[in-house]
């Protein structure tokens, strides 16, 4: 096995000088780094984790929780995470939440018997108390899709108000004045798009009748999938007589599960009904017809996230306290026409 002061050897430097190339912090000369890591790919060396964790006490982990790490969003923020530890030589563990304060717990706890100081938390179900509780224990715990005032500089999160105004400002570029809205309550990410959708046509004189806006508290509660929820969602807007050109979805899952139940309704999309939906997601432009969506940058978001986890338990001496706000953007394809006023 190559060891550290092997590469030392051939690269003629110290072991300490390995040591900074392969954390990717300290002073190395850019020759000297580049003539180091020529060395460490040719002679395949990799460091020995478990013995730098017992000379540190800490290990050179990172840790992710999601509520659903099958689901394509949750999936995208491991896949950024894990991007950005690789960066710095850092290996992930990834635990599933499933939306249960408790279970967030024992998984962090879980990491940080490994001497996990890094961990990326998607919590919506977690109390704010809780969570600076946590904080205070964690050095490298960082919160993606969430703001907390008190943690702001933690705090990796998306305008979703934005977002929604957004949309509701394309549609209307599109000659659409009646909206239905079909979402969950789960969060507060789809009140505050639907605050955003509600605030843009209200402002323009156009407010949006509560019988065009179907919200259900859990669809697992009271439907199989998200697909039985999206056809009882179209045959209850139908059933209330509302006037509707076009839906806004939660989510892009969401949005296509709508499209299929339009179909099975005799509508076409987007002929008879356009819809948006919210995330762009792979799905998003292989369904037909390709679904315009608001984009949510998931994957810069946790990469950013796991970046600033690291660098506030590395560099601890270089953290500037600020907060991170990303913003959405409109991806324009087949999903939504444009009509005469």
């Amino acid at each position: 096995m190559v060891t550290i002061k092997d590469v030392a050897r051939v690269a003629d430097v110290s072991p300490s000088t390995v040591s900074r190339v392969v954390r990717g912090e300290g002073k190395v000369g850019k020759k000297c780094r580049a003539k180091v890591q020529k060395v460490i790919d040719e002679m395949g060396y990799r460091p020995n984790t478990n013995a730098r964790a017992l000379v540190s006490r800490r290990s050179e982990l990172v840790g992710i929780v999601t509520p659903a790490l099958h689901k394509p969003f949750f999936g995208s923020i491991a896949f950024g995470a894990e991007k950005a530890a690789r960066k710095k030589s850092f290996q992930v563990m990834m635990r599933n939440s499933h939306n249960d304060p408790e279970h967030e717990i024992d998984a962090i706890n879980s990491f940080r018997e490994h001497g996990c100081e890094n961990v990326i938390l998607h919590s919506k179900s977690g109390s704010v108390e809780s969570l600076k509780e946590l904080a205070e224990k964690i050095p490298g715990l960082v919160f993606i899709n969430r703001f907390i005032p008190e943690l702001a500089s933690r705090c990796v999160w998306l305008d979703n108000v934005s977002g929604g105004r957004m949309t509701a400002d394309y549609l209307y570029s599109k000659g659409h004045r009646d909206i239905a809205i079909v979402s969950l309550r789960l969060n507060d990410d789809q009140e505050e798009r639907i605050q955003g959708v509600s605030q843009f046509f209200q402002s323009k004189g156009i407010p949006i009748p509560q019988s065009n806006i179907i919200e259900r508290d859990s669809a697992k509660e009271i439907f199989t999938n998200i697909e039985e929820y999206c056809i009882y969602a179209v045959k209850e807007l139908y059933k209330r007589e509302a006037k509707f050109t076009a839906i806004v979805a939660y989510n892009d899952e969401m949005a296509v599960c709508l499209m299929n139940a339009l179909f099975n309704f005799g509508k076409r999309v987007p002929e008879d009904v356009s819809v948006i939906g919210f995330d762009d997601l792979d799905i998003a432009h292989k369904c037909r017809p390709a679904l315009t969506t608001i984009r949510y940058p998931i994957i810069e978001m946790s990469e950013y996230a796991t970046s600033l986890s690291l660098q506030m338990t590395l560099e601890k001496e270089n953290i500037v306290q600020r907060t991170h706000l990303f913003m959405p953007t409109l991806v324009e394809r087949q999903s939504v026409k444009e009509i005469n006023i």
